[in-house]
């Protein structure tokens, strides 16, 4: 593990193939999601599905044995050792090892049937647990981390929990049960020899399978993170589809697209240059024990100690656990993969979250509104703080204005009274609560928030004006779109409400994305409301008219302002000027003027630039 901005994150290092003895770490815990507490059905269907199971291999065990009777019923050789396999005949023998090889199958089907539900309802519970986790994790780990990236851990995470379940239960323990079943059969029916040749064929095969699966491991994890940092930068320069244009990069972002494709390439031949190699290993082990087996048997004939059904049977046997151990190495290659998908999503999961809830934490109860922040210091990095010991002052009903030049700390005031981050020293209060003894989710529901870039979801408008409250109805939504003053503009368009915004809203100019998401807002009916640069980033015309909407919106509310642009806030009941992390003046617009100090100056700079930019 490392640290980075006091917190503990997740090393690249630290994922190395499977990591040494992390794989039971692992399978511990995804048993849990086998054998589910509380759940009386999953656990009866994982009963049955191994009942079907065991079923089906001791068919597939005796099925061998009706064919070597059968031909040496048809050769007359030998003499069959069961009554009623001898009353059967060749062609109700033949038409027995036919019925068996069916139930055989068919067992195992209705295995896969009961066991599905089982696998899948792992799997959904799995990627809730992650997803939900995901949402947990705070501000600070989001920024520092990719979204591809996580996206990528979570599918390969939960789609390898799926499959472990399924192939430790349903391949390599009923594998290993044939294994010594047939094992059993050839030292009860011949002797000693076709035992140690069976079992040095199997053992020989297993340590080069795994062997050759362990170094091939490492070069899967290589691929993997080529196929990461590929899928990372499409979606990445996708995202940034205008910046690309606005720079005419698009040759720039092939070029580095196809950088980290070509060592995606380069990792992928060797993937499969080592799993030819593995292949033609196994096919050689493999054969050589059939053969010697083969032999044995054939000498057994020629001295009359054997039928001829014994040297089919023989034959059969050996061909029968071929399949399986060829198919061991692909399923053991799948689960070292799988266990590498898994033990980073693990990671992912056991990433604590920053900001959590107290122990028996009350629901914030708003009274009024009234928010302080009292002696507050925090930062980023402890090495550097950006607030140190300020005290904000904002009465219920009131609106405050926060400004100052960049690196102030006002937009850190804004994460820290929605509770993304805990403050380091003093308290942030509402009502006279600190926010650190209440619940998350009260005081996410008691603050409104409009960004200096609202994105809205990839779905319709009226969709992302119903985000502001579950359950709203349309009338609702339609009175919160008439006080954002967007109401006509959507039914200009031939949807309506049910016009797809885009990606981001793309689809949406900077005006309209910001009265979407203040209509939001404004059904989300917050007491408190913070207006973090919401118009910084418009033009005059269409900030003169938000402001209008926002100025609305503000009524009856405490109301926080994050300001750039100073001829937004001169109406605001306060304004507090930061610089450097402290408060250097407070009072109102015309106060402030008097007073000649640095809201004085930052004032008469704005008034300058916007005249030279009129002129």
């Amino acid at each position: 593990m490392r640290r980075g901005g006091g917190r503990t994150t997740i090393s690249d290092e630290m994922v190395s193939g499977a990591r040494k003895g992390q794989g039971m770490r692992t399978i511990r815990r995804a048993a849990p999601y086998l054998w589910p507490k509380g759940q009386t059905e999953i656990k009866v269907r994982v009963v049955v599905a191994m009942l079907f199971l065991f079923a089906a291999k001791l068919v597939a065990v005796a099925t061998p044995l009706f064919y070597k009777t059968a031909v040496d019923t048809l050769t007359g050789e030998g003499e069959v050792s069961s009554a009623w396999m001898l009353g059967m005949g060749a062609i109700g023998l033949t038409v027995a090892y036919g019925v068996a090889r069916f139930l055989s199958v068919g067992f195992q089907q209705f295995r896969d049937s009961v066991f599905a539900k089982v696998a899948q309802r792992a799997l959904r519970a799995l990627a809730l647990e992650t997803f939900q986790h995901i949402h947990a994790l705070s501000l600070r780990y989001h920024i520092t981390r990719k979204t591809g990236t996580l996206s990528r851990i979570m599918e390969r995470g939960v789609k390898g929990v799926e499959f472990l379940l399924r192939f430790l239960l349903f391949n390599i323990g009923p594998l290993f049960l044939e294994l010594f079943m047939v094992a059993a059969i050839f030292f009860w029916l011949f002797d000693v020899w076709y035992l140690a040749v069976v079992v040095a064929t199997i053992a020989l095969y297993v340590w080069f399978t795994f062997t050759v699966t362990e170094w091939r491991v490492k070069i899967r994890k290589q691929m993997n993170d080529q196929d990461q940092e590929a899928h990372q930068k499409a979606i990445d320069s996708l995202l940034n589809f205008e910046t690309v244009k606005y720079f005419n990069a698009d040759r720039r972002e092939a070029e580095r697209y196809d950088a980290s494709m070509a060592g995606y390439e380069t990792a992928a031949v060797k993937t499969s240059q080592s799993l030819a190699f593995l292949n033609a290993g196994q096919s050689f082990i493999i054969t050589a024990g059939l053969v010697a087996v083969m032999i044995l048997a054939a000498i057994g004939v020629q001295n009359g100690q054997l039928t001829v059904g014994d040297f089919v049977m023989v034959n059969a046997y050996m061909v029968q656990i071929t399949m399986p151990l060829n198919f061991l190495g692909s399923v053991y290659r799948e689960i070292r993969q799988a266990l590498v998908d898994m033990a980073e999503m693990f990671d992912l999961l056991e990433q604590p979250a920053e900001v959590t809830d107290k122990p028996g934490a009350a629901p914030l109860k708003v009274t009024g509104g009234h928010v302080r922040l009292d002696a507050v210091e925090f930062g980023y990095d402890p090495a550097r703080p950006i607030l140190h010991g300020i005290t904000v002052d904002v009465p219920a009903g009131e609106t405050v204005a926060l400004v100052g030049p960049s690196g102030s700390g006002k937009s850190t005031i804004g994460r820290l009274l929605f509770r993304f981050y805990d403050v380091s020293g003093g308290a942030v209060t509402i009502d006279g609560q600190d926010l650190r003894d209440v619940t998350q989710d009260s005081v996410h529901a008691a603050i409104g928030v409009v960004p200096q870039d609202t994105v809205l979801f990839n779905d319709t408008i009226r969709y992302n004006i119903a985000y502001g409250r579950a359950g709203a109805s349309f009338a609702e939504i339609e009175a919160a779109a008439k006080a954002a003053k967007i109401h006509d503009f959507i039914m200009s368009l031939p949807e309506g409400y049910e016009t797809a915004v885009g990606e981001r809203g793309l689809k949406l100019s900077g005006g309209e994305k910001q009265r979407v998401g203040i209509a939001r807002t404004l059904l989300k009916n917050p007491p408190i409301l913070l207006l973090d640069e919401a118009t910084s980033a418009l033009d005059t015309e269409t900030e003169r008219d938000i402001q209008v909407s926002l100025k609305a919106m503000g009524q009856g509310r405490t109301v926080i302002t994050i300001a750039h642009r100073l001829s937004t806030i001169v109406d605001a009941d306060r304004i507090v000027v930061l610089e450097n992390g402290v408060v250097t003046e407070e009072g109102t617009h015309d106060a402030l003027l008097d007073r000649g100090g640095k809201y004085a100056a930052m004032w008469v700079r704005q008034a300058a630039e916007e005249e030279e930019a009129a002129a």
